[in-house]
């Protein structure tokens, strides 16, 4: 009798190391995401419109409460170019398992080609995070945008960039 309560004891403390080593798995994030996409930006005082490849890495200083992002765009509109930069601090909301949203802002820099020079602006975000298969492996991000610029004419202008989510472990 006692060699079975020590096979049911043993069975049971295995269940609940193995119950432990799933949950330490599934709260196992990773360090960084890599943000790959397209970006479009509309320009609201004369309607000028630009597009082109956005990257950025994102990384959680304090879990559940603020999310770093540093990113740079390149836009192409007419014959000009803009290079651009930001830094944005984000505090996510877990919708559920697979969906994160995120509110954010912080500064932007951007150089345009063709006269405008150098701006420095402010930027406010909102971004969706979808992991379709809930365990952040792989996703794609959908992120609204609004600009505004400190420089001379105070340009704004609102965007929208979407691409794939890669985690870094």
């Amino acid at each position: 009798m006692t060699t079975r309560a020590i096979g049911i004891g043993l069975a049971a403390v295995a269940a609940l190391a193995a119950g432990a080593a799933r949950a330490e798995e599934k709260e196992k994030e990773p360090s960084a995401v890599v943000e790959l996409g397209g970006a479009g930006e509309w320009n609201l005082q004369n309607g000028v419109s630009a597009f082109g490849p956005t990257a950025a890495i994102e990384f959680t200083p304090i879990k559940n409460w603020l999310e770093i992002e540093v990113g740079t765009s390149t836009m192409f509109r007419g014959g000009d170019k803009e290079w651009g930069a930001d830094l944005l601090f984000k505090k996510p909301f877990e919708l559920s398992d697979k969906v994160e949203f995120m509110l954010g802002a912080g500064p932007e820099w951007s150089y345009t080609t063709g006269g405008d020079g150098a701006k420095i602006s402010g930027e406010v975000s909102a971004e969706f995070m979808v992991w379709p298969a809930g365990d952040h492996r792989l996703g794609w991000f959908v992120e609204q945008s609004y600009h505004y610029s400190f420089s001379a004419g105070h340009e704004q202008s609102l965007g929208v960039a979407a691409g794939l989510l890669i985690p870094i472990p």
